[in-house]
């Protein structure tokens, strides 16, 4: 995709490759995706100037309406569909489709897409351009009328909560009639029949969600600009929910729990990826889509194995099948696990894929000292309240509470939600540990907990939030279970781990400091007054060549030494104080 000469709020189709600070992230992997040979549904982006543009005005910027119309008209071209689903109908811009004979209908997905990768955190609205009328025409294209009412239905959903505000619960009205007269009460909006305002309307809600509170609380924990916007990738849709031979899924090139070097996913047979991130469905394990259609399952490794080596780093790809056909939706480096960042760099050096330097700079300190955590003791027993999925591993012990305000006003305490969504992740954020109901190893609590590296265990069944809230609880998530009660745990260390043991050495040749278990003499923070503290740290004596105490190792104390020209830092665990000075130092990730 590169700007095309006319345009400027749009990046369409090319062989050059764009910026990804311009069309986002999402957009950058499809070219990516493309480029490679795999195969993609086509699209076109909105870049993030246009987002820019729209939140000095308040609307969409001028042109970006005819320049939507001549997008949409390219991908009519390309695959030989109508937007609108008749031919001859007057297009966004005034113009006329000029098409010689009857076509299919055109439904597309208008995504999300930041510069900086912000998994559930902003809107997608999937089935866009569906009418009364495209209806029938899918209807009679498919010959699956329950097929097209149930897209229908699905888009007047997404429609009513994404773009209008509807806050009721839509997922379990029967039809589409249903849905719009709850949407009317609730909002006293209706979803346009009009499919042209449904785009323009869709891509300034999907610009406004870039300001919602879960996409500012999740900025602010990554410490990620503000002002950081999104772009919108308007993509023609592949339906999974179509037959017994689609299905969606996610697959992940790498576990992004161990870190093994072996996929990990999850499939939906007659699903869209909406019931899979949602958490609302349990998908299968990946081998049933092997079992079902080895052809696609033995093509889609194929493609992990490929954008995994191509961008030499673990993957998360998202796909549908729609007939027995496999397409690409994207392609990111996956979220992953303290224990499995730590896994992949190093098997990536293994491979040959990256180099020691650029190993230590994959893990960050608050990785390091996640994996140095505390895990049950061996043997210890207690009555299990709740098991399900391992989604992000990890021993926390605390009061389950029910709500994310409940979690933010209860330091120390465990959320427990039938699923999750993105207006959690304040909660998410606050809490020690997540567990939920309903949902997969791919779903929306899990994948935001593994980005966090808090504790999750997901799928634990009906009841559990009745049983668990207001009890203190242990959750183990790398086993799966929910104890009751606050268990003994014990911690691993960097010399009875080979993985830490040599990114520590890799660390200790790029650090600008040294870190040692035992040092004599020095600063030792442990003896300064509590009233001479300022700012958490204690100033330290000019020309300290070693300073100790807990401290110090912080990110703070080891900027303060860096500051204060210290040269040797004394601390338990080695791994965490080398990769904060490296990133101190400016290493970048």
């Amino acid at each position: 995709m590169s700007a095309t000469v006319g345009y400027r709020w749009l990046v369409v189709p090319s062989g050059e490759e764009p910026s990804r600070d311009l069309v986002g992230g999402k957009a950058w992997s499809l070219w990516r995706m493309r480029s490679l040979g795999l195969r993609v549904p086509p699209a076109f982006v909105v870049t993030t100037e246009a987002c820019t543009a729209y939140f000095e005005n308040g609307s969409l910027p001028d042109g970006l309406v005819d320049e939507l119309a001549d997008g949409i008209r390219l991908l009519e071209e390309e695959l030989g569909r109508s937007f609108g689903g008749d031919p001859g109908v007057v297009s966004g811009n005034g113009r006329h489709s000029d098409h010689s004979r009857a076509q299919g209908p055109l439904l597309v997905s208008v995504r999300s897409g930041a510069a900086v990768s912000m998994p559930g955190m902003m809107d997608t609205i999937l089935d866009l351009g569906i009418t009364d009328s495209v209806e029938a025409a899918l209807a009679a294209e498919t010959g699956d009328a329950d097929f097209a009412a149930e897209v229908h239905r699905r888009f007047t959903g997404f429609y009513g909560r994404l773009v209008l505000g509807c806050t009721e619960e839509l997922d379990d009205l029967p039809d589409t009639a249903a849905v719009r007269a709850a949407v009317l009460e609730d909002t006293g909006d209706q979803v346009p029949a009009d499919p042209w305002e449904q785009l323009h309307q869709a891509v300034a809600a999907v610009f406004a969600s870039s300001r919602s509170r879960r996409a500012v609380a999740y900025r602010r924990h990554y410490g990620i600009p503000d002002d950081l916007g999104t772009a919108v990738t308007v993509q023609a849709m592949v339906f999974g929910n179509l037959d017994a031979s689609s299905g969606t899924g996610v697959l992940f090139s790498r576990s992004p729990v161990t870190g093994a070097r072996e996929p990990y996913g999850e499939y939906l047979q007659q699903g869209q990826g909406e019931d899979v991130v949602s958490g609302r469905v349990t998908p299968k394990p990946l081998s049933h889509l092997a079992s079902q259609a080895p052809d696609v399952h033995a093509e889609l490794l194929r493609a992990a194995d490929c954008l995994d080596r191509e961008g030499r780093d673990a993957q998360d790809i998202e796909f549908t099948v729609q007939r027995g056909e496999l397409f690409l939706l994207q392609s990111r480096p996956a979220k992953r696990t303290a224990r499995a960042a730590v896994r992949i760099a190093v098997a990536l050096v293994d491979e040959g894929a990256i180099t020691p330097a650029e190993a230590v700079r994959r893990v960050t300190a608050d990785q390091a000292r996640a994996l140095l955590r505390p895990t049950l003791q061996e043997g210890v027993t207690a009555e299990v309240l709740a098991s399900g999925t391992p989604a992000s591993p990890g021993v926390m012990s605390g009061i389950a509470v029910a709500t994310p305000e409940e979690a933010q006003q209860t330091p120390g305490s465990i959320l427990v939600r039938r699923s999750t969504c993105p207006d959690d992740v304040h909660g998410m954020i606050a809490a020690l540990g997540v567990v939920t109901e309903q949902g997969g190893a791919t779903s929306h609590a899990a994948v935001v907990s593994r980005a966090l590296d808090t504790a999750c265990v997901v799928g634990c069944g009906a009841g559990t939030v009745e049983k668990l809230v207001g009890r203190t609880i242990t959750v183990d998530a790398t086993t799966g279970r929910v104890y009751e009660g606050t268990l003994p745990t014990t911690a691993a260390t960097e010399d009875n781990d080979d993985d830490l043991a040599r990114l520590a050495e890799w660390a200790a040749a790029e650090s600008p400091i040294s870190v040692t278990g035992a040092a004599e003499g020095g600063f030792d923070a442990g003896a300064v007054p509590a009233e001479e503290v300022g700012d958490g740290v204690p100033t330290i004596p000019p020309g300290t060549r070693t300073v100790r105490g807990a401290v110090f190792a912080t990110s703070e104390g080891v900027r303060a030494a860096l500051d204060a020209g210290v040269e040797v830092i004394v601390a338990d665990h080695r791994l965490p104080v080398l990769l904060a000075a490296i990133d101190q130092a400016g290493g970048q990730r």
